[in-house]
């Protein structure tokens, strides 16, 4: 397993990470993701140790909380082996003041992710969205607060804009705060809008990148092809007006580079939709999630080669898509707005 820093940090986490997601199936949102118990979390968890692969990633939200109460017990014995990286601001409970970034809220969110995750601390901890109401100084600060008692190593957001994410690092440095090391962000071969703003910020402010969703939300598993019928299992009959929107006909275009890639390495169609993002700039670590031994593995194996650089370019070509304003302006004017890709 390769080893990256996050973002400016001096954290090395490993090129793949483990998403969570699939742990519990706490209702019929996160049944379509999966339902693995104890049990079966023990033993994907043991897989990704063998590989090398030691950052596991939930949220409160995942399954109201089952999904950090079975990692924390899937992790009985090995927590000094691993890092945690959970999430925070997102509705949890029924209270007024039970959503957001408040310092209100985000006491109790920590304090109820580290009694689900059963340790006195956790690696990574996000802000699982922008909460434009609380202000930033007073999130900051909290954010701060928990690094220097030790219950946070690291602070990191999620789900940001440029502006979110870039007034948010202005505050920590004006007061000399802990700042964001990474931006957990959804990037995909077909869904690349990340490159547009949040890219050149995360190269110039060291902020690394943790892509949720790699495989633009199950529609990259190979399952999917022009001319066939829809999976028998998929998370997308359930979820797909949740996540991100995709014209058929750009995914069927996407999809045939891939196939084409795919029967020129040996590959599989997920693999080298992996391997692309790993070759990214900014990318830190591709979190990838499993329903089982099978797809885990399967996952895995997206390690340890690279495309070549024919391979990728054909694969930009097949999924680059028309910026919005202002980016298509920037790009007329390359010699001082390079891209970064």
């Amino acid at each position: 397993m390769e080893y990256r820093l996050l973002g400016g940090s001096g954290l090395k986490v490993p090129a793949l990470s483990f998403g969570t997601g699939t742990f519990g199936g706490g209702n019929d949102f996160f049944k379509a993701w999966g339902e693995s118990d104890v049990a079966e979390a023990t033993r994907l968890v043991d897989i990704c140790f063998e590989a090398g692969v030691n950052l596991f990633d939930t949220a409160d939200v995942y399954s109201a909380g089952l999904s950090e109460e079975i990692l924390g017990k899937a992790l009985e014995g090995k927590r000094d082996r691993a890092l945690i990286s959970t999430k925070c601001t997102f509705r949890f409970g029924e209270g007024p003041n039970d959503i957001g970034s408040s310092r209100y809220h985000l006491r109790r969110s920590l304090e109820g992710s580290l009694r689900r995750l059963g340790t006195d601390y956790v690696d990574i901890y996000h802000l699982h969205g922008f909460d434009a109401l609380t202000p930033i100084d007073e999130v900051q600060d909290t954010l701060n607060t928990f690094v220097r008692e030790g219950k946070v190593r690291y602070i990191a957001c999620s789900n940001f804009s440029g502006w979110h994410l870039m007034k948010s690092l202005a505050v920590a440095d004006r007061y000399g705060w802990t700042r964001f090391v990474a931006h957990q962000v959804y990037y995909s071969l077909i869904g690349r809008e990340y490159e547009w703003e949040l890219m050149p910020l995360g190269i110039d402010q060291k902020v690394g990148a943790l892509i949720w969703s790699p495989l633009g939300w199950g529609r990259l598993t190979g399952k999917i092809r022009r001319g066939q019928p829809p999976p028998a299992v998929s998370r997308l009959p359930k979820t797909a007006q949740a996540g991100p929107q995709v014209a058929d006909e750009y995914l069927y275009k996407v999809v045939d580079a891939l196939d084409a890639v795919a029967a020129e390495t040996g590959k599989t169609v997920p693999q080298i939709a992996l391997n692309w993002l790993l070759q990214r700039p900014t990318v830190s670590s591709v979190i990838i999630g499993a329903r089982n031994e099978e797809q885990l593995r399967q996952n895995l194996a997206a390690v340890g080669w690279d495309l070549t650089a024919l391979q990728v370019a054909a694969l930009d070509k097949a999924s680059a898509q028309p910026p919005v304003y202002p980016y298509w302006h920037q790009r007329n004017f390359p010699e001082r707005n390079p891209p970064p890709v």
